[in-house]
């Protein structure tokens, strides 16, 4: 008995120190020129990016993407960044106004399939996910500079999984950053390892409230002596593939440049999500071309009307992304 109480105590004191030898900072998959210009990873890269998501559920993949492609649709969208800031009360903001959930135009004109459809990411998501998961999202998140209307604020920790779901990996966010994201122009913190200890019963708020899916402080401290928070600097260029249920928050951008991250999700090709993007309809043969390996939930509509209603968005808790008709599982 006391042999057995001796070994207990012992691999219970190796299991904390091994936890505090653990990085708060993301692993980072360089990707090669001939990876990029082929869409596809090494098998050896595939795997580094499909073990870092098992493990810390997020992982970022380096120079992935061609950046001068990144440059027109950032200037479109700082534009509209300042429409949406003109709104106020209006804005379609993320627990505060210095966040807001900001759709990206979804016309021929501004479509570029390295970044809305990467092969790169839909390799890696289909590896942890299995083939041919569903996009049915498609936004962004933009950390907006100090100014009068602007306080420059952090988001509460919190989880976008703000409802009850699977503990098995059934979503995972690709965020593009359009230029690159550093502490002081708000790059997102995160909490690596979360997405095991994340569920329902660790967050405040109910779903669709503007200020759901919050972890709440015990959980938060307990997590915080075993490993800490990071807050990583991100080269343009990169991909950053994200487990939904990750714990993490934005935070305040202290520079004069909008910064402006791209969301897609992809879900699991089992997951029932009923969610669909809307694309112009002059994007129907380039999204069908890629049907083969990820499933496009799409409406397709007039570029008049993306124009016309693209910015009439909703903030990031006001999406659905459970699914229709869950099981109701003990696993």
């Amino acid at each position: 008995m006391i042999l057995t109480r001796l070994f207990k105590t012992q691999r219970i004191a190796t299991n904390k120190q091994s936890l505090h030898h653990l990085s708060p900072h993301p692993k980072v998959v360089r990707v090669s020129v001939d990876e990029r210009s082929a869409g596809k990873l090494t098998w050896k890269n595939l795997e580094l990016a499909t073990r870092a998501l098992h493990h810390d559920g997020l992982v970022v993949l380096e120079d992935a993407i061609s950046t001068s492609k990144l440059d027109a649709l950032n200037e479109k969208m700082v534009i509209d960044a300042r429409t949406l800031q003109a709104a106020g009360d209006a804005s379609p903001y993320n627990y505060h106004k210095g966040n807001i959930q900001q759709d990206p135009p979804l016309t021929k004109r501004h479509f570029e399939r390295e970044i809305f459809l990467n092969p790169l990411a839909t390799q890696v998501t289909s590896s942890v996910l299995g083939p041919q998961p569903r996009l049915s999202f498609v936004s962004g998140n933009t950390a907006l500079p100090p100014g009068p209307d602007i306080e420059p604020k952090s988001q509460p920790t919190h989880s976008d999984a703000d409802f009850a779901h699977p503990n098995s990996p059934f979503a995972l966010v690709i965020n593009i950053p359009l230029i690159g994201m550093t502490v002081e122009n708000g790059s997102t913190e995160v909490w690596l390892g979360t997405h095991s200890l994340s569920s329902k019963e660790v967050q405040e708020g109910d779903h669709g409230e503007r200020a759901s899916g919050m972890i709440k402080r015990r959980f938060l401290e307990r997590r915080r002596e075993e490993r800490p928070p990071s807050q990583p600097a991100v080269k343009k260029g990169s991909i950053i593939v994200r487990d939904l249920r990750l714990w993490h928050g934005g935070m305040p951008n202290w520079t004069e440049q909008i910064r402006i991250m791209l969301a897609m999700i992809h879900f699991a090709p089992w997951y029932r999500n009923t969610m669909k993007v809307n694309f112009s309809e002059e994007l129907k043969q380039e999204l069908e071309e890629f049907r083969l390996k990820l499933q496009i939930q799409a409406n397709f509509m007039s570029e008049q009307e993306i124009l016309n209603t693209y910015l009439k968005g909703v903030y990031g808790n006001a999406y659905d992304f459970d699914q229709q008709d869950r099981l109701d599982l003990i696993f």
